[in-house]
């Protein structure tokens, strides 16, 4: 066998359309090949022994070059290629991914007196990504949480969250957020662009993205891991509720940072049971 490789992600999956071309030492093409579905090459050129160029392409991942030796049996064994994404920047493989409610967290934390913080969270919540297979930045993300599922700890407090003063559940049960794109802010980061549907007002908001890789789970499936941030204002979005307790301070805090621990499973549908 003239040529073996194995081309994959940083990740370790495999890159199915990879294209190898070798070419000998005054840059002659000498061979071309293409990995099968599981990422592999292998091809039964003999080639002359001697010094060659391993050059290896996919569409969305940066060029990989080395260099290769074939010994007196013909042989180049190249090994493992790893291909970066187009850019340095990393997302999961292509493909529809369906957010696990039950390992993720939606959270948000709001001052409470000036001097500390009340965290809360929303304990209901659906969505799906979409990773684009050439170009990550025409990737796409929806959600939708259940407003009433808001969970401080505090009882009376979450009935009046709930109430007109704030979420105004009744009106409003949902909390929606649609990107309309993305854009690479480092190898692993990313800036998702989207809309926001909060307490009946439409407004913009970026959400700073980290993408925390992929692996397998005890349930045969395969999952990745994002943590993602945002800043929301309450007036942005109509609720302009606020108690002024002595010397002027707020009760609660007009600026909600957003706090995302998201899982996600392959596919379009969460695994049964």
């Amino acid at each position: 066998m003239g040529l073996t490789a194995k081309i994959r992600t940083r990740d370790g999956w495999a890159v199915s359309h990879a294209v190898v071309t070798v070419t000998d030492m005054t840059g002659a093409q000498v061979l071309r090949a293409e990995a099968d579905g599981e990422g592999a090459v292998r091809d039964e050129t003999v080639l002359v022994p001697g010094a060659y160029t391993v050059i290896v392409t996919a569409v969305g991942y940066a060029p990989a070059a080395s260099s290769a030796i074939v010994t007196a049996s013909g042989r180049a064994e190249v090994g493992t290629v790893t291909l970066a994404r187009q850019g340095g920047t990393e997302l999961p493989p292509p493909g529809p991914w369906t957010i696990d409610p039950a390992h993720s967290s939606v959270a948000a934390v709001a001052q409470h007196l000036g001097i500390s913080s009340v965290r809360g969270r929303f304990t209901e919540f659906s969505g799906a990504i979409e990773v684009a297979p050439d170009d990550g930045a025409k990737s796409r993300v929806e959600a939708v949480i259940r407003a009433a599922s808001i969970d401080t700890g505090n009882g009376m407090r979450d009935t009046h969250l709930r109430s007109a003063d704030f979420l105004d559940v009744e009106r409003f049960p949902e909390l929606t957020y649609r990107s309309t794109g993305l854009t690479p802010a480092g190898s692993d980061r990313w800036t998702v662009h989207g809309e926001l549907s909060l307490h009946g007002v439409v407004r913009p908001v970026d959400l700073d993205l980290a993408y925390l890789g992929t692996g397998a789970d005890p349930w045969g499936g395969t999952r990745a891991a994002f943590r993602a941030t945002a800043e929301l204002h309450r007036e942005d979005f109509a609720m302009n509720y606020n108690q002024v307790v002595q010397a002027g301070i707020a009760a609660i805090g007009t600026t909600l940072r957003v706090e995302l621990d998201i899982q996600a499973v392959q596919g379009e549908s969460l695994p049964q049971g």
